[in-house]
């Protein structure tokens, strides 16, 4: 009796909250659904399917439809949704890794803003995404957007006040190796004028001129064709106008001729070729505050490029050193086809600053920007957004670094068992980038970086609140 007794009041001795080992596992079960039924009530709704009418056609009216057109440079259109349907899955492809629109600048380092940025935003690559995998509907033609105006291939961007043309189309045969012409024509003009903008384009034969640089000769240069000179302007696969900030320009004499240096490639039949220049001049009488400079950079390492055969990951450094300060303005790295990625970094001088918008002085080596996926095809200019251009103080040197992939890895290398180095032609290479600036004085810059420091420290004020 007295043993029961004891067990008995072993078991009331029993902690509070212990629970058989057999209850437990029904206990957890239980625990688990109610989780499962809390987790479901809190689940954000499920997203709509998007439909091409009213959330796919404005993203390619804006990123796609200026190349992807009839006549122009894409091989499919994709203004209305059966053109785009059928491309459905090669679209989601290409938009996801972002190789469509064509923007190779490195998103995760430097400057990250651009004036000209035609990609779709995260959240826009993701609905094109969900579209595809939902099967691609139509939705609602009602909601369909107006269809974008487009310019004609024999339209411009600008609207110019002055045209010059070759004086004859010139014929590019149906096979052949690359061609390299120079062709000097008088512009006409009888009095100096500063221009606002200017643009190039082929007005014959497109598909044949894969690029054209114009450069500006005085009235009394009596070199040959493709000598000296100023640079004016250059077309190229992506390329539109150039329209100068307000109060700069560039001077464009009475008297000046224009030479057209033009790189033509066959195409597999007879094609004439016609390249115009379209300038723009600010009214008569008005002299711009700033000057505009268009130049290579980094060219010093042309002489050191050299490309082993079977060989990647080449590296060429150039280096340009200003002598003033300067507003840095846009950056397009130039290679050819064996061309794999450019950056350009600013190197300051002992008393200089970083001035892309980090007012720490903490680095004295800045990456402004990279191409990590060059194309040869696409010569891009990335015009920095006007808040981030680069604030640079005399004495500092921009430093390209080019890489080149010389294996067969790379598709677009004609023969990667040559050594290949510095060259004219497209089976050769180059390694530097093409950079736009307009000079400060000294007291422009250190007003420039003062507003620029107020501006970023209201931006950090404001985020703080």
């Amino acid at each position: 009796m007295m043993m029961m007794m004891m067990m008995m009041k072993k078991k009331k001795e029993k902690p509070m909250g212990s629970v058989p080992r057999l209850v437990m596992p029904a206990l957890l079960l239980v625990a688990v659904a109610a989780t499962k039924i809390v987790g479901a009530a809190q689940a954000p709704p499920a997203k709509p399917t998007p439909t091409f009418s009213k959330d796919i056609a404005p993203i390619f009216q804006r990123s796609c439809q200026v190349c992807h057109r009839p006549d122009s440079i894409a091989p499919m259109s994709l203004l209305t949704y059966q053109d785009a349907r059928p491309w459905a899955r090669s679209i989601r492809n290409k938009v996801v890794a972002r190789e469509m629109p064509p923007w190779y600048i490195d998103r995760s380092v430097g400057i990250k803003k651009f004036k000209n940025d035609p990609s779709p935003t995260d959240e826009e690559v993701d609905l094109i995404a969900r579209w595809v995998d939902a099967g691609a509907p139509m939705g609602n033609p009602a909601e369909m957007p107006p269809p974008r105006q487009f310019d004609d291939l024999d339209r411009w961007h600008i609207q110019p006040d002055l045209i010059v043309r070759l004086p004859q189309d010139i014929t590019v045969p149906a096979a052949g190796p690359d061609r390299w012409l120079d062709v000097l024509v008088d512009a006409g003009l009888t009095e100096d004028r500063y221009l606002q903008a200017v643009e190039t384009k082929p007005i014959k034969g497109h598909r044949v001129v894969h690029h054209s640089v114009q450069t500006m000769r005085d009235a009394d240069d009596d070199g040959a064709p493709g000598t000296g000179g100023s640079f004016l302007n250059e077309y190229a696969l992506g390329k539109n106008a150039d329209v100068f900030p307000d109060g700069t320009g560039r001077l464009f004499k009475a008297g000046t001729k224009i030479n057209f240096n033009l790189h033509l490639h066959s195409i597999g039949e007879a094609t004439p070729a016609n390249v115009e220049v379209a300038l723009k001049f600010y009214p008569k009488g008005y002299t711009p505050k700033h000057i505009e400079t268009t130049t290579t950079v980094g060219n010093s390492g042309e002489r050191e490029l050299d490309l082993p055969p079977n060989t990647d990951n080449v590296r060429t450094d150039g280096y340009t050193v200003l002598t003033q300060p300067v507003r840095l303005l846009s950056f397009q790295p130039h290679m050819h086809n064996r061309g794999k990625a450019m950056c350009v970094e600013a190197i300051y001088p002992p008393t200089g600053s970083p001035t892309t918008g980090n007012t720490q002085q903490q680095n004295r080596v800045e990456t402004l920007s990279c191409v990590d996926r060059y194309q040869f095809a696409w010569h891009i200019v990335y015009l920095y957004d006007e808040d981030l251009q680069p604030l640079l103080p005399a004495g500092t040197i921009l430093h390209t670094i080019g890489y080149h992939n010389n294996t067969a890895s790379n598709r677009f290398n004609p023969d990667p068992d040559n050594l290949v180095t510095f060259g004219q032609r497209t089976i050769d290479d180059m390694s530097f980038a093409w950079m736009s600036w307009y000079p400060l004085s000294d007291e422009e810059y250190r007003q420039q970086v003062k507003e620029r420091e107020e501006k970023n420290k209201g931006k950090t004020t404001q985020n703080q609140q």
